[in-house]
């Protein structure tokens, strides 16, 4: 999500999150276009008033570099021009504000169905497949049952493996909230990943490192 107004996009962010979306936040259209060239997401939700660049010229330049991600394009302007200058810069749907968070979500579900990002939804990682649009997860052939944060948690560090994140990432992006050094509450749900997806036989995935986060992996780790 692209949008400048703070209280606006933790809320919004917040909606997503409740319905087990990962959700990344830029706040200018410039540190837009780098997170959506450099990260795998399935969707892009663009406000047009942005610092630095505006929506639709961050819209243009992502379809210039290839980028084929569904894009929502939020503004405050309900002038029938200025949708059209938003479709034409290659937006895929068109939302004015005010409007309630249910039609944001079935705006998404809509555009998630019209144009899936990957053929194949499961990311696998050694034994591990977790399938993204049934979020169903198999370790070894095995059936995992999850609770839906434990899941949310294992799936932000899948489609970020190999990638070591900070608690604060985790914190953000899992729980909707800013991390609270005080509380054991990460790594107490990591705990019970491990126990369900690290069992006896398998290669350990879920590795930890002192002072700097977690990662899921099935490389080497020292």
């Amino acid at each position: 999500m692209v949008e400048d107004e703070e209280d606006t996009a933790k809320t919004l962010a917040k909606g997503l999150r409740q319905e087990f979306y990962a959700v990344d936040i830029a706040a200018d259209g410039q540190a837009g276009i780098d997170k959506a060239l450099s990260h795998l997401y399935d969707l892009l939700i663009l406000d047009v008033r942005l610092p630095i660049k505006d929506g639709r010229v961050v819209c243009q330049e992502l379809r210039q570099a290839g980028l084929q991600i569904p894009i929502l394009m939020l503004t405050a302007s309900s002038a029938v021009n200025d949708r059209i200058k938003g479709l034409d810069a290659g937006a895929d749907d068109y939302l004015v504000k005010p409007f309630d968070i249910g039609e944001l979500l079935a705006r998404v579900r809509a555009l998630l169905r019209r144009k899936p990002l990957l053929p194949d939804p499961t990311i696998r990682i050694d034994t591990l497949e977790i399938n993204t649009r049934s979020r169903t997860v198999s370790r070894d052939g095995q059936a995992v049952r999850l609770t839906a944060k434990e899941y949310a948690l294992l799936e932000c560090l899948a489609r970020d493996a190999d990638t070591m994140l900070n608690r604060e990432t985790i914190s953000e992006r899992v729980w909707d909230e800013t991390y609270d050094p005080f509380s054991n509450l990460i790594e107490e749900y990591i705990k019970r990943l491990r126990k369900k997806i690290d069992f006896a036989g398998t290669k350990p995935l879920i590795r930890a490192r002192r002072g700097e986060g977690y990662i899921l992996t099935a490389k080497d780790f020292a």
